[in-house]
């Protein structure tokens, strides 16, 4: 048997938190999916664990498998209670920041203009998070911080989005070697799944790295028009659009089944067969 590593967003990619429509069908079609014995199932996310494990309840979801969360800088192991973080991978990312925390981090980036701390269940170890308001100029911003890690001789990436609801700039300090697309490759190695049994889906800035990598992906429908423009772009041959598949409308969980059905035909089947069912 064919074993596949699902991996989504959350926030306005599965979570149906955006002002698009969601299919209703949809969510309980991703639920059966992700309860296939052939899947695995991984959350992909900003969010810590405390919002990863509401947003499970609130919104239904099922349970993964594996949830990598603060953008990539954690990853938990979901079979015990409370979840296990994978100390390997945090291992992995120590000597980027010289066994340094965020506040450490905090500390030499504090007296920059523009950038507001985010609150304190939003930082990590491994991640430091500002809002950044969307007048700010970001990028001279983000030159300067770069500048400033630099000479104290820590290994950095900064990762770029906005949060279109609440109308802010989102400012992400993590260890080089952390990030959604490293966190996943990490899980490919480990647990064993290649390029075509893996499968991302996203909608926004911070998902940019794994969907223009080489790693199937799909950009949901409902994705910010932006993100759009930029991936056509640089689109690679690995990025699904979604844009409508079996009469749903592409947004949120659609979209994840879409990416699931075009790049996985034995899916496309199955879900086809569902929906017959249901029609008879």
């Amino acid at each position: 048997m064919t074993r596949r590593l699902l991996c989504t967003d959350l926030d306005r990619t599965l979570i149906p938190n955006g002002p698009q429509p969601l299919s209703p069908e949809a969510p309980d079609l991703f639920a059966a999916l992700a309860a296939r014995p052939d899947v695995r199932l991984a959350y992909v996310t900003g969010r810590h664990r405390e919002l990863v494990e509401s947003a499970i309840l609130e919104f239904g979801l099922p349970s993964p498998d594996f949830a990598v969360a603060d953008v990539g800088s954690t990853i938990y192991l979901t079979g015990t209670d409370p979840w296990t973080p994978w100390a390997e991978w945090s291992e992995h990312l120590a000597p980027d920041w010289a066994g340094l925390a965020s506040m450490d981090l905090h500390d030499l980036l504090s007296d920059l203009g523009g950038l507001q701390l985010q609150e304190h269940e939003k930082q990590g170890r491994h991640k430091l998070s500002y809002y950044v308001s969307l007048e700010a100029d970001h990028r001279t911003l983000m030159d300067e911080a770069r500048l400033r890690l630099r000479r104290a001789h820590l290994r950095a990436r900064l990762v770029w989005s906005v949060d279109t609801l609440a109308g802010a700039g989102l400012l992400d300090v993590l260890p080089a070697r952390a990030g959604k697309l490293p966190a996943i490759r990490f899980l490919m190695d480990r647990e064993g799944f290649g390029p075509r049994d893996t499968l991302f889906a996203g909608d926004s800035g911070n998902d940019l790295d794994v969907l223009a990598s080489d790693i199937p992906a799909v950009l949901v429908a409902n994705a910010d028009g932006d993100i759009k423009t930029l991936l056509a772009r640089e689109k690679g041959a690995a990025l699904h659009v979604a844009g409508g598949y079996l009469g749903m409308n592409g947004n949120y969980a659609a979209g994840i089944l879409e990416g699931a059905a075009h790049f996985w035909p034995e899916i496309d089947a199955w879900l086809r067969e569902i929906i017959r069912n249901k029609e008879n």
